[in-house]
């Protein structure tokens, strides 16, 4: 029988989960038996799934699942470089050259594990079959906007943490705006998922949007016009052929308007990073990286984004990939098949 082991989330500020109670009572009705971990920060409580027929375990009680487990998380697991010797479903972040996910690579080649990476897992067309980018998108343009706040009152930005849902959200972004006047601001990749979530935030707080995708970006640049706007929000994934939209001596413009980067993609050691005025990712207790001073210019760049909303986004992505997930028995072809291609593609050189 097939075994899927949903595990708790053990990075900080982690609560999202990629399979809900409502998910697993499908699953277990198609034959598949489900463990699911305690967790002390998951938004969706264990008690869903017990009463839906999970069995629980402890909290990262993983490494000891059974050898045919099939381990399935979200984000990161602890580097602690040991051996992987499982099936695991999660973001690997490991096929663009990125040290980390060489390191996890390696963990996996030396365990015998095989890496299912969730970016990877795409239908016969190449369509990524569930993704969380429209929660990326409305997350991430919530962050900028809270970095232009903090500037006009001559700071930079504070520690962010969850909210309850969207509304809670809103609601604070009015109150940190309010009586400034709206900044312009800029999407690149409006059109995908991620581009049309930071476009709603935008629209749901009067903040003007110039939309661009790959008509506007096919010249392959340079745009000035992106430092014509306050805020720029970089909604596509670093990728061979990429343009650079902001160059490092954007950083030294005198004539910039620009002032706040949110660099939802989130990828700045990849080489293909179409932003070239940092080289890491923000935190979530200082979401603002100041890489200029006269003009001021932040960049934002939290790789969790949707975990601000994570009963929302854990619920749309849940529905996304439960069709996926109810495959699992044949691993072989299908979605899983053409993620098992990649790992050993990638991984064959190590």
């Amino acid at each position: 029988m097939t075994h899927l082991w949903v595990r708790a989330e053990q990075r900080p500020n982690e609560e999202r989960v990629g399979l809900t109670p409502e998910g697993a009572a499908a699953l277990l009705r198609a034959g598949i038996r489900v463990t699911v971990e305690e967790s002390s920060v998951r938004a969706i409580g264990i008690e869903g799934y017990r009463a839906a027929g999970c069995e629980i375990a402890a909290e990262n009680l993983w490494p000891q699942a059974p050898a045919d487990a099939i381990i399935f998380g979200l984000k990161e697991l602890p580097e602690d470089g040991t051996p992987l010797t499982h099936r695991h479903i999660m973001f690997g972040h490991a096929y663009k050259g990125q040290p980390a996910g060489q390191v996890l690579l390696k963990r996996f080649k030396a365990g015998g594990g095989t890496l299912y990476d969730l970016e990877y897992l795409v239908d016969s067309t190449g369509r990524r079959v569930a993704a969380f980018g429209y929660w990326a998108g409305y997350a991430g343009a919530s962050v900028s906007l809270k970095c232009w706040a903090a500037q006009q009152r001559g700071e930079i930005a504070g520690p962010v943490s969850k909210y309850p849902g969207k509304a809670a959200l809103l609601a604070d972004l009015e109150a940190e705006l309010a009586g400034f006047k709206r900044p312009k601001a800029i999407v690149i990749g409006a059109l995908g998922r991620v581009g049309t979530g930071a476009s709603d935030l935008c629209a749901a707080l009067d903040v003007a949007v110039t939309q661009w995708d790959q008509a506007e970006t096919a010249s392959g640049g340079p745009f000035p016009q992106i430092l014509q706007h306050e805020i720029f929000l970089n909604c596509i994934l670093a990728r061979p052929g990429c343009p650079v939209f902001v160059p490092a001596s954007a950083k030294d413009d005198a004539a910039r308007k620009l002032t706040v980067i949110g660099d939802i993609a989130c990828d700045p050691t990849s080489d293909f990073s179409p932003i070239k005025v940092y080289d890491r990712v923000t935190e979530w207790d200082a979401p603002a990286l100041r890489v200029a001073e006269n003009p001021v210019l932040d960049v934002t760049a939290i790789d969790n984004l949707p975990s601000l909303l994570p009963v929302e986004s854990s619920e749309d992505y849940a529905a996304q990939l439960l069709s996926s997930l109810a495959t699992l028995a044949d691993l072989n072809s299908g979605v899983w098949g053409r993620a098992a291609a990649e790992y050993a593609r990638h991984s064959a050189h190590l």
